[in-house]
């Protein structure tokens, strides 16, 4: 419910929440957008729920030491980024705060050791992302980008901080050629993927393109030495303009592999990250020649090909099919051959069966990782359990389902959580990445 005409207040921030919006607590709760702990503000209630107002910060009385000025001037505007008014440090802080309460608060459990945050370039880092795009009658033109914080409409931007470069300074220009289309007002989105040896778009189309649209789009593709690809179905069903496909890729030159994907596939957003990720997971796995590992939610073989590298044997199992089958040209593409993929659901009551039926008995493997999407990996937890390895890394998107997977797995199963700790992989965003390690019942006893 919209508040109407409330007066402005004055309040202390006592904390932040998930999204970043600064919570005062003076009677109920109010989220108060930009907002930092231990600032002194002046707010006005806007939208009334149950357990709590929001509400838009008028002005800081008293700012935060770690208050900056964000360097993007649509921050204010556009949803795409939270944290541009905090120093980078101090963002890592609040990360790691995140992950440390949702370990203690939901899964009960708390560490041996805590990692330092593994982190990097806090700008121009993004290569992929989904933009929306929408045609504005008033303005007579379209607009692709992020959409507008707590709102459907999509932000007028000049450029993008986060974005890899090329595609943060090529919005404008995206803008114009959108304008330009007969289908301009039934193209809801374009999805930007950017490999290491071309960038791709995706462009969603409702309506089928006219003749003049396609030439139009090819002068674009050349003029901006960019790789188009036309979405009117299921996100896997895309075509060219030219109907030739060559391949996109990234490196992980550390363990000597090349990944091809297709622009719709899941791939890490940071590639330097996903670099200092893959080499972490397996640093922490502690591999040898005779390791045997178990990589569930293998995705196109991000992690699991470079395990081939460092150990005896890797099975690596995903739900959908189509990965499956790109991480199995990656492992023959790669001359890896010490490394077996296989499709099944790991999501819901039959998950835990059809993955012990795929990877064997107890004593299998020796290590398992698992890298879930945000809802976690709960229902093959017992699975995990009933393969008895040495070690577990769990790599996760979410603290909340995170941290109740690893309280199951040390309350249930009886495994310890050696350590724990964040990756900045979304810098100046709420999201989260975490890894921890958890050593089987028994291990170190």
């Amino acid at each position: 419910m919209k508040g109407k005409g409330a007066e402005p207040q004055t309040g202390r921030v006592a904390s932040l929440n998930s999204d970043a919006e600064g919570v005062v607590r003076d009677g109920k709760a109010a989220f108060v957008t930009g907002a930092l702990p231990g600032e002194l503000v002046v707010y006005q209630r806007l939208t009334q729920h149950k357990s709590h107002d929001e509400a838009r910060l008028i002005e800081v009385i008293e700012p935060s030491a770690s208050r900056i000025e964000p360097r993007c001037k649509h921050f204010k505007l556009c949803g795409g980024c939270a944290l541009q008014h905090v120093d980078h440090a101090e963002q890592l802080l609040i990360k790691d705060s995140e992950l440390r309460e949702a370990l203690q608060r939901v899964g009960q459990v708390e560490p041996q050791q805590w990692f330092e945050p593994l982190h990097g370039a806090a700008w121009g880092y993004r290569r992929r992302a989904r933009l929306g795009a929408r045609y504005v009658t008033a303005k007579q033109r379209s607009l692709v980008g992020f959409r507008e914080r707590h709102s459907s409409f999509v932000a007028e931007l000049e450029g993008c901080e986060v974005l890899v470069p090329r595609v943060g300074a090529m919005l404008p220009a995206l803008s114009a050629m959108v304008t330009r289309l007969s289908i301009r007002m039934r193209m809801p989105q374009i999805e930007v993927a950017a490999a290491d040896n071309q960038l791709a778009l995706v462009l969603r189309t409702l309506l089928p393109l006219t003749d003049d649209d396609r030439v139009m789009l090819a002068e674009f593709e050349r003029e901006q030495d960019v790789r188009i690809y036309l979405q009117a179905g299921s996100p896997d069903k895309l075509e060219t303009l030219d109907g030739l496909d060559s391949p996109l890729w990234y490196a992980l030159p550390q363990f000597d592999v090349k990944l091809q994907f297709r622009p719709s596939d899941f791939i890490q957003v940071n590639g330097y990250m996903n670099e200092l990720l893959v080499a972490r997971v397996i640093e922490l796995l502690e591999l040898d020649a005779t390791s045997t590992v178990l990589d569930l939610f293998c995705g196109l073989g991000n992690f699991t090909l470079p395990l081939a590298r460092r150990s005896a044997s890797v099975v690596g199992i995903e739900g959908e099919a189509g990965l499956v089958q790109r991480a199995r040209d990656n492992a023959l593409a790669n001359g890896i051959s010490n490394v077996r993929f296989e499709t099944a659901n790991l999501a819901g009551p039959e998950a835990a069966a059809q993955c012990l039926s795929l990877s064997g008995k107890p004593g299998s493997f020796s290590h398992v990782l698992l890298d879930p999407p945000r809802t976690g990996a709960r229902d093959i937890l017992p699975a995990v359990a009933q393969l008895a390895p040495r070690c577990v890394v769990y790599v996760s998107c979410h603290p909340g389902s995170l941290a109740r997977d690893v309280g199951i797995l040390v309350r249930d199963h009886g495994f310890t959580l050696r350590a724990a700790g964040i990756v900045d992989m979304f810098a100046q965003t709420t999201h989260l990445e975490s890894i921890v390690v958890l050593d089987g019942p028994g291990i170190g006893a």
